[in-house]
Protein backbone atom coordinates (compact mmCIF):
# COMPACT_ATOMS: atom_id res chain seq x y z
CA UNK A 1 0.00 0.00 0.00
CA UNK A 2 1.32 3.41 -0.59
CA UNK A 3 0.17 6.38 0.96
CA UNK A 4 0.69 10.34 0.24
CA UNK A 5 -0.52 13.36 2.61
CA UNK A 6 -2.43 16.18 1.15
CA UNK A 7 -5.00 14.51 0.88
CA UNK A 8 -4.12 11.06 2.85
CA UNK A 9 -4.69 8.79 -0.52
CA UNK A 10 -3.69 5.33 -1.28
CA UNK A 11 -3.05 3.95 -4.62
CA UNK A 12 -5.23 1.90 -5.96
CA UNK A 13 -5.39 -0.20 -9.10
CA UNK A 14 -7.54 -1.96 -11.58
CA UNK A 15 -6.04 -5.11 -12.51
CA UNK A 16 -6.34 -6.29 -16.39
CA UNK A 17 -8.59 -8.87 -17.59
CA UNK A 18 -6.60 -12.00 -18.09
CA UNK A 19 -7.68 -15.34 -18.55
CA UNK A 20 -7.55 -17.63 -15.93
CA UNK A 21 -6.75 -14.95 -12.88
CA UNK A 22 -9.83 -15.45 -9.94
CA UNK A 23 -8.79 -11.55 -9.38
CA UNK A 24 -9.46 -10.49 -13.08
CA UNK A 25 -10.71 -6.68 -13.54
CA UNK A 26 -10.40 -6.34 -9.50
CA UNK A 27 -9.97 -3.48 -7.91
CA UNK A 28 -6.85 -4.31 -6.01
CA UNK A 29 -3.37 -2.78 -3.95
CA UNK A 30 -0.69 -3.03 -5.93
CA UNK A 31 1.74 -6.22 -5.63
CA UNK A 32 2.30 -9.86 -6.53
CA UNK A 33 4.49 -12.80 -5.76
CA UNK A 34 8.21 -13.15 -4.58
CA UNK A 35 10.69 -14.05 -7.56
CA UNK A 36 13.61 -16.09 -5.72
CA UNK A 37 16.09 -12.90 -6.65
CA UNK A 38 13.75 -11.43 -4.31
CA UNK A 39 15.71 -10.62 -1.01
CA UNK A 40 12.43 -10.22 1.08
CA UNK A 41 8.88 -9.61 1.32
CA UNK A 42 9.52 -5.82 1.16
CA UNK A 43 12.16 -5.96 -1.93
CA UNK A 44 8.80 -7.85 -3.35
CA UNK A 45 6.04 -5.24 -2.32
CA UNK A 46 8.88 -2.54 -3.93
CA UNK A 47 9.75 -4.12 -7.28
CA UNK A 48 5.97 -5.30 -7.65
CA UNK A 49 4.90 -1.74 -7.23
CA UNK A 50 7.22 -0.51 -9.64
CA UNK A 51 6.71 -2.86 -12.19
CA UNK A 52 2.53 -2.54 -11.97
CA UNK A 53 2.80 1.51 -11.35
CA UNK A 54 6.04 2.72 -12.14
CA UNK A 55 6.33 4.21 -8.84
CA UNK A 56 9.61 3.98 -7.23
CA UNK A 57 9.22 3.29 -3.71
CA UNK A 58 12.96 2.22 -1.12
CA UNK A 59 13.04 0.81 2.56
CA UNK A 60 13.25 4.12 3.84
CA UNK A 61 9.90 4.95 3.20
CA UNK A 62 8.56 1.71 5.01
CA UNK A 63 5.97 2.59 7.25
CA UNK A 64 4.91 -0.58 8.64
CA UNK A 65 2.97 -3.30 7.93
CA UNK A 66 -0.44 -4.83 8.10
CA UNK A 67 -1.82 -8.63 9.36
CA UNK A 68 -1.30 -11.36 6.53
CA UNK A 69 -4.74 -11.87 4.11
CA UNK A 70 -5.47 -15.29 3.01
CA UNK A 71 -8.41 -15.78 0.68
CA UNK A 72 -11.70 -16.88 2.29
CA UNK A 73 -12.71 -19.08 -0.43
CA UNK A 74 -11.59 -22.64 -1.25
CA UNK A 75 -11.37 -22.34 -4.68
CA UNK A 76 -8.58 -19.11 -5.13
CA UNK A 77 -5.30 -20.39 -4.88
CA UNK A 78 -3.79 -20.80 -1.17
CA UNK A 79 -1.70 -17.78 -0.75
CA UNK A 80 -1.33 -15.58 1.79
CA UNK A 81 -0.89 -11.59 1.18
CA UNK A 82 1.61 -9.60 3.50
CA UNK A 83 0.46 -5.99 3.37
CA UNK A 84 3.25 -3.45 3.71
CA UNK A 85 2.39 0.56 3.59
CA UNK A 86 4.96 2.96 2.63
CA UNK A 87 4.47 6.41 2.68
CA UNK A 88 5.78 8.76 0.04
CA UNK A 89 5.51 12.73 0.08
CA UNK A 90 3.44 13.80 -3.07
CA UNK A 91 1.47 12.24 -5.59
CA UNK A 92 3.92 10.96 -8.48
CA UNK A 93 3.12 10.09 -11.95
CA UNK A 94 1.42 6.62 -12.29
CA UNK A 95 2.44 4.32 -15.03
CA UNK A 96 0.42 1.34 -15.42
CA UNK A 97 1.85 -1.57 -16.74
CA UNK A 98 -0.37 -4.05 -18.90
CA UNK A 99 -1.06 -5.71 -15.96
CA UNK A 100 -2.92 -3.65 -15.14
CA UNK A 101 -5.71 -1.21 -16.97
CA UNK A 102 -6.22 1.67 -14.36
CA UNK A 103 -4.61 3.49 -11.20
CA UNK A 104 -5.94 6.22 -9.41
CA UNK A 105 -4.55 7.92 -5.82
CA UNK A 106 -7.78 7.20 -3.81
CA UNK A 107 -8.92 10.24 -0.93
CA UNK A 108 -8.59 8.08 2.51
CA UNK A 109 -11.81 10.53 3.09
CA UNK A 110 -13.48 8.53 0.52
CA UNK A 111 -13.39 5.12 2.19
CA UNK A 112 -14.21 6.93 5.88
CA UNK A 113 -17.18 8.45 4.35
CA UNK A 114 -20.50 6.23 6.19
CA UNK A 115 -21.87 5.82 3.04
CA UNK A 116 -19.04 3.98 1.25
CA UNK A 117 -19.01 1.14 3.37
CA UNK A 118 -22.12 -1.65 2.61
CA UNK A 119 -22.28 -4.75 1.21
CA UNK A 120 -22.11 -5.68 -2.52
CA UNK A 121 -23.47 -8.41 -4.20
CA UNK A 122 -20.81 -10.31 -6.48
CA UNK A 123 -21.23 -13.62 -8.46
CA UNK A 124 -19.34 -16.20 -8.43
CA UNK A 125 -19.63 -19.11 -10.13
CA UNK A 126 -22.95 -18.61 -11.37
CA UNK A 127 -24.07 -17.58 -7.54
CA UNK A 128 -24.66 -14.43 -6.34
CA UNK A 129 -23.12 -13.91 -3.12
CA UNK A 130 -22.94 -10.60 -0.58
CA UNK A 131 -19.43 -9.34 0.67
CA UNK A 132 -18.77 -6.24 2.84
CA UNK A 133 -17.27 -3.67 0.15
CA UNK A 134 -15.79 0.10 0.12
CA UNK A 135 -17.75 1.88 -2.60
CA UNK A 136 -16.01 4.79 -4.19
CA UNK A 137 -18.19 6.51 -7.64
CA UNK A 138 -18.50 3.89 -9.66
CA UNK A 139 -16.20 0.96 -8.41
CA UNK A 140 -16.46 -1.13 -5.30
CA UNK A 141 -13.67 -2.58 -3.38
CA UNK A 142 -14.33 -6.40 -1.87
CA UNK A 143 -12.45 -9.15 -0.52
CA UNK A 144 -8.85 -9.27 0.25
CA UNK A 145 -8.19 -5.77 -0.86
CA UNK A 146 -11.16 -4.56 1.54
CA UNK A 147 -10.22 -6.31 4.63
CA UNK A 148 -6.40 -5.06 3.93
CA UNK A 149 -7.97 -1.54 4.28
CA UNK A 150 -10.00 -2.34 6.86
CA UNK A 151 -6.94 -3.46 8.56
CA UNK A 152 -5.55 -0.22 7.87
CA UNK A 153 -8.58 2.04 9.32
CA UNK A 154 -8.66 0.37 12.29
CA UNK A 155 -4.59 0.69 12.90
CA UNK A 156 -5.93 4.96 12.21
CA UNK A 157 -8.47 4.40 14.79
CA UNK A 158 -6.03 2.62 17.36
CA UNK A 159 -2.91 5.07 16.79
CA UNK A 160 -6.03 8.50 17.30
CA UNK A 161 -7.28 6.79 20.61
Amino acid sequence: MVLVPSPDSFLLIRRADRPGDPWSGHMALPGGRREPADQDLVETAIREVLEETGVRLDRSQLSGRLSDVIPRTPTLPPIAVRPFVFSIPERVPVAPNPEVSDAVWVPVNDILHPDAYRAVHVEIRGEIREFPAYHLEDVFVWGMTERILTDLLNEFRRSES
